[in-house]
């Protein structure tokens, strides 16, 4: 599995500035649904918010590490696999939360507050786990990147675009209504595409190496919905935030860890095979889940 770390999924620099693009036009589409009462959710529902909160940001970056030292993988899956979990929830985890009959406003709240804070989290929490890494001492941390490099991405990425959609929204309510979903359905079928067309050269690499990251992805999303659930019911709440906060827990905005790597690595292909895997497998496994309890 070592050769993971000899292989590169790489862009041309305008590809690059097109699968930026097209991510912060997914994040504006994503903002277009914010409001403000999904902000105040945390001071009416203290409890229930927090929990979700540190399951997310906290637990799942402790158990990934966890998992990596159980596992022992390659440096660029152990750095994949870091990454992904230091990144904010996914905005379909919405829907399949209302799929799954749980608490959907704790849900959008959730993935509100962790898409906010990314700003700051996501650097922090990967920097923190590559310097706890096995073998950091040995060389991981020579591949890794600054907080301060990937925070200025990260504003780029998701604040500006988060906060000009919300700025359209407050400013502009009626032609934010007709807008809503024909951007949300376009931005993120433009990200698809370009995602699938820009790794198409690269078929022959993943054809090859995916099998080697299919089921540590499986474990690794398998333990955070198992995380999410278990941390939520250890605090005696309801099973519909349970419900929600396991969903927020597995499933991750991977496309920007996508992008990050990229951005920062060079394509790395552990990395890369770990979060494009996490993309695909985290709807399977998320949306089953939401489905055998929705009939429950």
């Amino acid at each position: 599995m070592d050769t993971l770390d000899a292989i590169q999924i790489n862009f041309k620099p305008g590809q690059l500035a097109l699968l930026n693009a097209c991510l912060a036009f997914l994040m504006f589409g994503v903002a277009l649904d914010l409001k403000t009462e999904h902000f105040r959710y945390v001071w009416e529902h203290p409890k229930a918010s927090l929990v979700g909160l540190v399951s997310q940001i906290v637990l799942l970056p402790a158990m990934t590490l966890g998992l990596i030292y159980a596992l022992n993988p390659p440096a660029s899956v152990a750095l994949g696999m870091a990454l992904v979990a230091a990144c904010p929830g996914g905005n379909v985890s919405n829907f399949a939360v209302h799929l799954s009959k749980g608490n959907t406003a704790l849900s959008v709240t959730l993935t509100s507050v962790s898409t906010i804070a990314a700003i700051l989290t996501t650097p922090i929490a990967f920097s923190i786990a590559v310097k706890l890494l096995p073998g950091s001492e040995a060389g991981v941390q020579e591949i890794s990147v600054s907080p301060g490099q990937m925070l200025g991405s990260i504003v780029q990425l998701i604040l500006v675009p988060l906060l000009a959609g919300m700025a359209l929204s407050y400013r502009f309510p009626e032609l934010t209504g007709r807008i809503r979903r024909p951007v949300r359905i376009l931005s993120l079928i433009v990200f698809i595409a370009f995602i699938v067309v820009a790794i198409a050269a690269n078929l022959q690499n993943i054809y090859q190496h995916l099998s080697l990251v299919f089921f540590i992805v499986l474990l690794h999303n398998g333990l955070a919905l198992l995380t999410g659930y278990s941390f939520a019911r250890l605090f005696r709440l309801p099973v519909t935030d349970a419900r929600a906060i396991s969903l927020e827990t597995g499933i991750q905005n991977s496309g920007l860890g996508l992008i990050l790597i990229f951005n920062y690595f060079n394509g790395m292909g552990g990395m890369a095979m770990i979060a494009a895997w996490w993309g695909v497998w985290h709807l399977v496994s998320a949306f089953a889940l939401a489905m055998w309890w929705g009939r429950r």
